[in-house]
C-alpha cells in the first residue's frame, strides 16, 4: 500500500504535497523500524488470547521429559506451539513493511513458514500422543531438506552469475570458493542444521529467543549492507542486490521475538516449540545463504552450533565407547546437572550470544 501511495502521490497533482512524507517509506531503514513496533505490538496485543486458546486446546500442554532435570517437571501443564505467536506476528509486520515485490523476502519467508509447518506438526503429534518424539526423524529431515534446496535453487537463479554460487571466506578479501551447483546441496545444509540447532537449543525458557533475535539483528545489519552497493563495496563483501530488504524480516523478527520474551520470561506461559525454533533456524540460515554469510552464521549462531555439537558428540561418544562426555545434552542440561540456576544459565548464555554476534559482525571490517 506504501509503494502504491508513493506512486500515486507522484501522478496525482493533489496528493504532491503528500509526496514528502510518503517518500520516507522508501527507506529500508525507517520500514525495519517499523516492522520492529509492529511485531512486538501484536505480539503484545494477541499473545495472551492465543496463550489462552492454546491451553484450552491443548489441555495437558507439551509433555515434559521424566529422565531430564527434576527441576522441569514444575513446568508440566504449559502449553507449546508459541511459535505460532512468533511467526504471526512476524507475517503481519513483514507483509505490511517490506516490499512485496522482492523475491528475497518471499523466498525466506516461505522457508521460514515450511519450517514452522514442520515443526507444527510435530508439535501437534507431541501434544495429542503425549509423548516425547513426535513423527519420524527422517521423514522430518527429508521434508526440511526439499524445502531447503528449493530455496537454494532459487537463490542461485536469482544472484549474480559470478557470485551466485560462491562461499566467501570470512577475514579475507578475495578468498572465495566456487562450488558450482553442489552450492544447493550445501546451502540446504546450511538451512537445515541452523534450524535444528535452534530446535535444540530451545530447552529452558527464554534461553533460544534471545539469541534468536542477536542473530537477527546482525543479519539484518548485515543484510542492509550487502545489498548495498557502495557499503558493499567499502567492506569488500559480496554484493548482493535486493537482499537489503531483508533487514525488514529480521526487524520483525525482533519486534516478534521481544513480545514473545514478555510471555516466555521465566517462568514461562507458553513453550516456543518446534513451531517456532525451526522456523526461526531455517530462516537466519536462508537469510546467511542469501547474504553469502554462510560461515559468519556459524560464528553469530556460534551458541546454537555449540548446542547442537554437544548432542552430536555425546551420541557418538555413548555408541562407540558406551561413555558420555556430558552429564546430560543438550549442553544447556549439563550445566543443569552441574548445579547452575536455570536462571544463570540462560542469562549466561545470553552474555555468550553478545559476544559471539560481535565476533561475526568484526569480520566485515576485518577484510
Amino acid at each position: 500500500m506504501f509503494y502504491w501511495l508513493i506512486e500515486l502521490s507522484n501522478t496525482v497533482p493533489g496528493l504532491s504535497a503528500l509526496h514528502p512524507f510518503l517518500n520516507v517509506f522508501r527507506y529500508i531503514t525507517f520500514r525495519t523500524g517499523g516492522a520492529v513496533v509492529t511485531g512486538a505490538l501484536f505480539v503484545f496485543l494477541f499473545g495472551p488470547w492465543i496463550i489462552d486458546h492454546l491451553r484450552l486446546r491443548q489441555g495437558k500442554g507439551q509433555p515434559i521429559r521424566t529422565d531430564g532435570p527434576q527441576s522441569h517437571l514444575s513446568k508440566k501443564g504449559t502449553p507449546t506451539m508459541g511459535g505460532l505467536m512468533i511467526l504471526s506476528g512476524l507475517v503481519v509486520s513483514t507483509v505490511l513493511w517490506a516490499n512485496p515485490l522482492n523475491p528475497y523476502v518471499w523466498i525466506v519467508l516461505a522457508v521460514t513458514l515450511g519450517f514452522g509447518f514442520v515443526g507444527f506438526y510435530d508439535d501437534y503429534l507431541k501434544v495429542t500422543k503425549q509423548t516425547h518424539s513426535g513423527f519420524a526423524g527422517r521423514i522430518r529431515l527429508l521434508l526440511e531438506a526439499i524445502i531447503a534446496i528449493a530455496a537454494c535453487y532459487a537463490l542461485i537463479r536469482l544472484g549474480r552469475e559470478t557470485s551466485a554460487t560462491v562461499l566467501a571466506i570470512p577475514f579475507f578479501k578475495e578468498v572465495v570458493l566456487n562450488l558450482g551447483w553442489f552450492f544447493v546441496l550445501f546451502g540446504a545444509f546450511i538451512i537445515v542444521g541452523a534450524g535444528n540447532a535452534v530446535n535444540l537449543t530451545d530447552g529452558l525458557d527464554g534461553l533460544a529467543i534471545v539469541p534468536v533475535m542477536i542473530a537477527a539483528a546482525s543479519f539484518g545489519m548485515i543484510a542492509y549492507l550487502a545489498g548495498n552497493a557502495v557499503f558493499s563495496d567499502y567492506l569488500q563483501i559480496n554484493y548482493v542486490p535486493g537482499t537489503g530488504e531483508l533487514a525488514v524480516l529480521c526487524g520483525a523478527v525482533l519486534g516478534a521475538g521481544l513480545g514473545f520474551l514478555w510471555f516466555n520470561a521465566p517462568p514461562a506461559s507458553i513453550f516456543m516449540g518446534d513451531t517456532g525454533s525451526l522456523a526461526l533456524g531455517g530462516m537466519l540460515g536462508s537469510i546467511a545463504v542469501a547474504v553469502k554469510h554462510e560461515i559468519v552464521l556459524a560464528v553469530i549462531g556460534g551458541l546454537f552450533v555449540l548446542e547442537a555439537v554437544s548432542v552430536i558428540v555425546q551420541v557418538a561418544s555413548f555408541k562407540l565407547t558406551g561413555k558420555r562426555i556430558f552429564k546430560m545434552a543438550p549442553i544447556h542440561h549439563h550445566f543443569e546437572q552441574l548445579g547452575w540456576t536455570e536462571p544463570q544459565i540462560v542469562i549466561r548464555f545470553w552474555i555468550i550470544s553478545v559476544m559471539l554476534a560481535l565476533a561475526g559482525l568484526s569480520t566485515l571490517k576485518l577484510r
